[in-house]
């Protein structure tokens, strides 16, 4: 008898263990939150402009000059190659910088379908006006991923005059 009720106990607390298991991890999967989230709290809601600003000053910590903020609050990142901060230490100086400053993904993600529509304005104007070949912007995140091979400096210098005006796409001129 007492074995039978031994058993009902533990197969009753391993249930509830589970359950808590199960419970905890479902809500490991959510995003952080990070101050003025808008999800209560007496904080008020971040400006975007503000947490982008506080980035690219994080970035002009770790040596990254060439990342700038625009009027429109727009960060743009020199491509691989430039005299503005090594390419090497990009991905490193953004790793600190997105630890330091959590809402630039909050504030990446609500702006992404402005900076694809932005990436592929770019690319439809230096279409028009002498480099019909430049390939479209990645739909996730509106950045130019140019082969090595096919980019044409003479072309892309071309297309600046007219196209200058357009926020500049983030690019990547690959391998």
């Amino acid at each position: 008898m007492r074995t039978e009720t031994t058993v009902r106990a533990v197969l009753a607390a391993t249930a509830v263990a589970v359950a808590l298991v199960v419970s905890g991890c479902s809500s490991a999967d959510q995003a952080p939150r990070v101050t003025g989230d808008g999800k209560g709290g007496r904080s008020a809601p971040q400006d975007d402009a503000a947490v982008r600003k506080a980035w690219v000053d994080c970035m002009h910590q770790q040596g990254q000059t060439g990342v700038q903020q625009d009027k429109d609050g727009n960060i743009t990142v020199p491509a691989a190659g430039t005299d503005s901060g090594s390419a090497g230490d990009y991905e490193p100086a953004a790793k600190i910088c997105d630890a330091k400053v959590p809402g630039i993904h909050q504030v990446t993600l609500k702006n992404h379908e402005r900076f694809v529509e932005m990436a592929r304005a770019f690319v439809a104007c230096a279409r028009k006006n002498g480099y019909p070949d430049l390939p479209d912007p990645d739909p996730k995140n509106g950045i130019l991923e140019i082969p090595r091979a096919s980019f044409d400096m003479a072309k892309w210098d071309a297309v600046q005059p007219a196209c200058g005006k357009l926020p500049m796409p983030g690019y990547h001129i690959g391998e």
